[in-house]
């Protein structure tokens, strides 16, 4: 199969989804097909305001570790507390 031939959408089909799928990834968590991840730059001229092109992506991959995310918080502390 001469891979110069296929389009790019074939090459993501037939590729580059069933690797990330072997690789272990989620379609139906982790990636996302064809995505517009930004609106476009903001472009001022004066009082005219417009956005610039959109930026796209063939996939997002997103990385969870689990289900619920969780903050933690960890001071890292640079001298001991006197006792009491």
């Amino acid at each position: 199969m001469d891979k110069k031939a296929l389009s790019e959408r074939d090459i993501c089909t037939k590729f580059i989804t069933p690797a990330l799928r072997r690789a272990g990834w989620d379609e139906q968590t982790q990636l996302r097909e064809e995505v517009t991840f930004t609106r476009g730059r903001v472009i001022v001229r004066g009082r005219m305001v417009s956005r610039g092109q959109a930026k796209r992506a063939d996939y997002i991959l997103y990385f969870i570790e689990s289900p619920t995310p969780k903050i933690t918080s960890q001071r890292k502390r640079s001298r001991t507390l006197p006792p009491n």
